[in-house]
């Protein structure tokens, strides 16, 4: 019912509070950990989580459903099929879910492969999935849902709604690339850093954050790919084709699972070996060397993604013409985000000395590498005359 408010306050053009929403379900379910915690057995808090978790969908449906109202104030409820608009949302509803669904799919399938390797690859995984899903969701979903409809809308010839929407893809697809390409650097630089800063404390050891650290690398391989193919899948459906998408996630779900399966287990000693021979520190962990599976699990995954993202954007072009971005354009951006990498990296080597001294020490240094990392990034790419700069600082200034 979430997802049915946020399809109508998008249509409206109302992105801020359906995305909002959802921190709804968060707050509860962490106030039902910070409320039971310590007082109840483990497996009774991950019950106490769970009814938090159906509290706050429904405050995240709650707090929508006034401002649906307010903008469809003519809104009816019933099922009359026999109206062209009906039947055209059922005709794509099932390739819709299938093509959407299948992402959940492959997502399930990397847990399942995870689940032969022990139970702290699932643990692990679904840490670094935390992590990695963030700049997805906020800037690949979040651009191609802003595009979907202002893409749906566009009329005229053709040529001038193939032009329109070249045009909407294009600048969508350097929006995203700002963001999602100093995402990957920054997860492979001081990905660790940022992992200590959520979780480590308690039962959550160094070693644990190395593991995770190495499961968020890994997933960086397919994390530009996700983020650039949600937003042709949106072409697609705004084209009102919703059989090509589904063809293609069904391809990457295939691939998934395969070399999934590859890359977790026969091939894991090679990988692990690698490892062993460029002197990169293996955490000790009661699973040993069999955890690294996940490691090339994700890694694997990424592969598929873009597969499906070169799918995509071949079919779509073919479809509506070239659609342009420009090598510099990214070679700017990975120079910039590398020049903050390196940068951080180096900063970071002095400031965990000053950061033992530090409330919440862990936060405090993750806080202060990824502030030196941001600022380093945007100076570069300033410098670089990326008008992406000026313009995500005006939208700040002006809220």
């Amino acid at each position: 019912m979430s997802a049915w408010c946020l399809g109508m306050l998008n249509s409206h053009g109302k992105f801020f509070l359906s995305y909002v929403a959802p921190v709804l379900m968060n707050v509860a379910m962490i106030a039902a950990l910070f409320i039971f915690g310590g007082k109840i057995s483990d497996s009774s808090l991950a019950l106490a989580a769970a009814w938090g978790t159906v509290v706050g969908a429904a405050l995240q449906f709650g707090i929508q459903v006034p401002f649906v109202f307010r903008y469809s104030k003519q809104i009816h409820f019933g099922l009359q099929t026999a109206m062209p608009q009906v039947r055209e949302v059922i005709r794509n509803f099932g390739p819709v879910v299938l093509g959407r669904g299948v992402v959940q799919l492959s997502a399930y399938l990397d847990n399942l492969l995870a689940s032969l390797l022990g139970t702290a690859a699932v643990s692990a995984l679904a840490y670094a999935q935390i992590i990695y899903l963030l700049p997805i969701s906020l800037f690949g979903m979040s651009v191609a849902a802003a595009e979907l409809p202002q893409m749906s809308r566009v009329t005229g010839t053709e040529e001038e709604v193939y032009t329109n929407m070249r045009k909407r893809l294009e600048r969508g697809l350097r929006q995203i690339a700002f963001f999602v390409i100093p995402s990957v650097v920054a997860f492979i630089a001081i990905g660790d850093r940022l992992v200590a800063a959520l979780f480590q404390g308690g039962r959550f050891h160094h070693d644990d954050t190395l593991y995770v650290w190495y499961i968020l690398i890994g997933s960086t391989v397919g994390l530009l790919a996700a983020t650039l193919g949600r937003l042709y899948s949106s072409a697609f459906y705004a084209l009102r084709d919703t059989k090509t998408p589904l063809k293609f996630a069904g391809a990457r779900v295939i691939l998934t699972g395969v070399l999934g399966y590859l890359c977790a287990l026969p091939l894991r000693p090679l990988f692990v070996n690698l490892l062993v021979m460029a002197h990169v520190p293996l955490p000790n962990l009661p699973g040993g060397t069999l955890l690294f599976g996940v490691v090339g699990l994700t890694a694997s995954a990424g592969v598929a993604g873009w597969l499906e993202y070169i799918l995509l954007r071949r079919a779509l072009q073919r479809r509506i013409g070239p659609i342009v971005f420009p090598i510099s354009f990214q070679l700017k951006l990975w120079s910039s985000a590398i020049a903050a990498g390196a940068l951080a990296v180096l900063c970071e080597r002095f400031t965990s000395r000053a950061a033992t001294h530090l409330p919440f020490r862990y936060i405090s240094e993750g806080i202060l590498v990824a502030g030196i990392f941001g600022a380093v990034y945007f100076i570069a790419a300033a410098a670089f005359g990326v008008p992406e700069v000026r313009a995500t600082l005006s939208r700040v200034t002006r809220r």
